[in-house]
């Protein structure tokens, strides 16, 4: 008797209903996978054959053929192993499934003495599962708190196959997991700006970016603070919206990061790459892509340290996520698109050295040395990092004064009232940010004093700008007069955001 169940399968972050059917044939014992499996499907075959061997019943002794539906959708990872042994089961007379488990989905990975293990991916699977009308979900016990964040749905976690056979058959009563059982992730004690000896215009910049979403470098000598600084950027962002939660916990559970705990994702992630990092695992990649460090930063911070050491390959990867918020990875037999709204900082030292226009210190680098160290970092990408940051030394006496800067909850507020101004600006427009306003929506969002405009056309004739850096240099502009709560851009507030355009002649343009 040929016996069909409901299974999910991912391709990114989609999900995918698959149907697991199982038949018999009286011939030689054998077990076939069919469907496109991946290595980790076919070996279905033995954890399957030992689990139910463990678990007190009998491997039908005939020849096994499991189709996973539809054939042209690629299966990969373990979460087959479930739905599989429970058709066997039923086809071979076993065990008697419920009629209306046309409504049920079934996933997970079993261990050879039938228990369930977790499996990647969970939080999509179930959400695809209620919009499809699917009344219940049963999933491994340790992917409870992950799919109960979702409601509409019933949520069953199981913890061995015996288990589940006793709820399906009604000899056990067990309640689906309540969202309540989702427990919201802790917030992180984050490093406070109010750490910072110093650094005040270094300090000002950030907040900028934190109010508009910009990207930052920050360039500056060893030990003057850039990765100090940048570590403390999550501490002044807003807090995350449900929605961005939802969106970033969905990224974290395909690569399988999320803890049993805390299964929300609800601080805004904070990635640091080392800087051997390949290209791949900074896009994704991989046979089936998985997200790569940009897509896990989603509504987050990716933090480059050393930017010029990253291989070209890896940095100039960036340059499309940075304009679009999403990384396409094309492979021979899909073509996947991750989410990657994120804010990039970079750091970086002015020369191999690091002392280059130190204002103490000498610098031991030839200009050729600091020409060819500086050009790891093409003008392409230095033009789609918004602000510039000079960071310079700190002083002996800022170092040991007893005064200290603001604490992030102060600057945070700041962010979050120039937040809410940009929502409602934006409101049924699609833009997230100033740092999302498309070329075209300038003039609309962007008006100008008169004083503003002419010291803009001095700027771009005189510095020789492009329409990229016009562009950024507007954007960042309004988020200045955001922040000091006005609607018109002044003057003041152009003559602030040219001077974070201002070090790639400082560095770059001098040693041409």
């Amino acid at each position: 008797m040929m016996t069909r169940l409901n299974s999910m399968g991912l391709l990114g972050l989609n999900a995918s209903f698959v149907e697991v059917e199982v038949d018999f044939l009286r011939s030689l014992p054998g077990f076939d996978i069919v469907g496109l499996p991946d290595a980790a499907v076919k070996e279905s075959r033995d954890r399957v054959r030992y689990a139910l061997k463990n678990s007190g019943f009998t491997f039908p002794n005939t020849r096994v053929t499991v189709n996973l539906a539809p054939a042209d959708l690629k299966k990969t990872g373990p979460l087959y192993d479930l739905p599989i042994a429970l058709a066997i089961l039923e086809a071979s007379g076993q065990i008697a499934l419920p009629q209306q488990g046309e409504g049920d989905v079934f996933v997970g990975e079993l261990s050879l003495n039938g228990e369930i293990r977790p499996v990647n991916g969970i939080l999509p699977m179930v959400i695809h599962a209620r919009e499809q009308g699917m009344r219940r979900f049963f999933v491994p016990e340790q992917n409870r708190a992950e799919a109960a964040i979702v409601e509409g749905i019933d949520v069953y976690p199981v913890e061995h196959l015996n288990q589940l056979l006793r709820v399906l058959d009604g000899t056990l009563a067990v309640s689906p997991a309540k969202p309540a059982a989702a427990a919201r992730e802790l917030p992180q004690i984050q490093p406070d700006f109010q750490d910072v000896r110093g650094q005040e215009g270094a300090k000002r910049a950030l907040e900028i970016a934190a109010a508009g979403g910009h990207h930052a470098l920050l360039i500056g000598p060893p030990g003057s603070g850039k990765s100090m600084l940048a570590k403390r950027l999550p501490s002044i962002l807003p807090s995350m919206s449900f929605d961005e939660s939802i969106e970033t916990t969905k990224i974290h559970s395909v690569a399988g990061l999320l803890c049993e705990e805390h299964p929300l994702v609800t601080v805004r992630p904070f990635r640091a790459p080392h800087h051997t990092i390949s290209s791949a695992g900074l896009s994704g990649g991989g046979s089936t892509p998985r997200p790569g460090e940009i897509s896990l930063a989603h509504n987050g911070v990716l933090f480059l340290d050393e930017l010029p050491e990253f291989s070209r390959a890896a940095i100039e990867v960036l340059r499309q996520p940075m304009e679009d918020g999403r990384v396409t990875i094309a492979r021979a037999s899909s073509t996947l698109t991750y989410p990657c709204s994120m804010m990039v900082v970079a750091a970086m030292n002015p020369c191999p050295c690091g002392y280059y226009g130190h204002p103490t210190r000498r610098c031991t680098c030839s200009p050729a040395q600091v020409s060819r160290y500086l050009s790891r970092v093409s003008g392409p990408l230095l033009d789609r990092l918004d602000l510039h940051i000079d960071v310079q030394p700190v002083e002996f006496d800022q170092l040991t004064g007893k005064p200290q800067g603001e604490p992030s909850a102060v600057i945070r507020k700041r962010v979050e009232a120039a937040r809410l101004r940009q929502q409602e600006r934006f409101a049924g427009t699609g833009i997230s940010s100033n740092a999302t306003i498309p070329p075209a929506m300038l003039q609309q969002f962007c008006p100008m004093e008169e004083p503003a405009v002419a010291l803009l056309r001095g700027a771009f004739e005189r510095l020789n700008l492009s329409a990229r850096a016009y562009d950024r240099i507007v954007k960042i502009a309004r988020t200045i007069a955001d922040l000091d709560g006005k609607e018109m851009l002044s003057a003041e507030h152009l003559a602030e955001a040219i001077q974070y355009r201002s070090l790639d002649r400082k560095y770059w343009q001098r040693n041409l």
